[in-house]
């Protein structure tokens, strides 16, 4: 590990993962340590147009004595080069590499036992078919999604006809722009420069986010429909969403209390399909990011996520002592 650039008591790994069509290749892990060494670890991935910046969000795992990490993926954050289109791919499981050594690096080098898995919008739709796909190895003990993207947040004429159209011409043209960013709707509310609170870092996170390309909406479109047609994720989820969403492209004042980005009745209508254990939770004046919402919102989804937490992974931090905890099953590679 060397120092990251969030500071002490940030640190950070990079995970070569070799080349693709546009060069080296490379995944980034940040970890940051509880006061006391735990078996208990959570591993974070981020959303599209995003990375890893929410340290109040790591200090309340640290904080109830759990290791944290968060991991940026290929061509995010951290983890983008020069030569490679931002946060691009053609297939979700192009993540399960970085994903599985992030996993190894925290079961076996650092000796964690028990290891809850977050993901954020895009992230939670990954680290869902990633749980499906390990799930003979129980590569995660939990999963905790934050708004995850189940559907796209358009008219059912563009969500299937309009997404097979554009699945076609992702064979012939992966990088043909569908659209050239997000809107800046979602990005304001949350950025301390405009209409919320958080620092980060506008060449990773641009509030208008990066072009949406046609093989990257053909991976998503992919990987939500096997979702729909059903997981088999073993664990125990936590599924937490707003109760609303902002429907507008010009700035309104209810977009600072509603999800600006998805369809938040999606991730209703698709949590069972994760598998047999679900447990779903609302939050009135909730962000897309749940945890960058105001102050009582998000005090409202830490004390929940550490209820659930606690009810379903045991109360209370487990201990490193002697040595890392019993081998497990080895996490296998794709």
């Amino acid at each position: 590990m060397e120092p990251d650039v969030l500071g002490p008591p940030y640190e950070r790994q990079t995970i070569d993962l070799g080349t693709d069509d546009e060069g080296p290749v490379v995944a980034t892990l940040v970890r940051r340590r509880a006061d006391r060494p735990t078996g208990r670890a959570v591993l974070y991935v981020h959303g599209f147009v995003d990375y890893f910046f929410q340290t109040h969000l790591a200090d309340f795992f640290a904080e109830r004595g759990w290791d944290f990490y968060a991991l940026d993926l290929r061509k995010y954050g951290r983890s983008l080069r020069p030569h490679q289109t931002p946060n691009f791919c053609t297939d979700l499981a192009e993540y399960f590499p970085e994903l599985d050594a992030a996993a190894k690096i925290i079961r076996e080098d650092d000796g964690h036992d028990i290891l809850l898995g977050m993901g954020h919008s895009t992230g939670g739709l990954i680290v869902s078919l990633w749980a499906h796909a390990r799930r003979e190895t129980a590569v995660v003990d939990g999963l905790f999604l934050n708004s995850p993207f189940f559907d796209l947040n358009l008219p059912w004429v563009l969500r299937r006809p309009g997404a097979a159209a554009v699945a076609r011409l992702a064979r012939s043209a992966p990088k043909r722009v569908i659209r050239p960013g997000l809107g800046s709707v979602y990005g304001q509310s949350i950025h301390a420069e405009h209409r919320g609170e958080w620092a980060f870092d506008l060449a990773w996170k641009p509030l208008a986010g990066f072009p949406v390309r046609a093989g990257w909406l053909a991976a998503i479109r992919q990987g939500q429909q096997q979702l729909r047609g059903g997981l088999d994720i073993q664990v125990p989820v936590l599924l937490a969403c707003s109760t609303r969403s902002f429907k507008g492209n010009q700035w309104h004042d209810s977009a600072a209390l509603a999800d600006a980005v998805l369809d938040v009745e999606h991730m209703v209508r698709w949590a069972p399909r994760l598998g047999r254990h679900v447990t779903l939770a609302r939050f009135d004046g909730g962000l897309h990011d749940l945890t960058l919402s105001g102050p009582a919102v998000r005090e409202k989804v830490f004390t929940e996520v550490g209820r659930w937490a606690d009810a379903f992974l045991g109360a209370g931090p487990t201990v490193r002592a002697g040595g890392p905890p019993a081998a497990r099953q080895p996490t296998p590679q794709s």
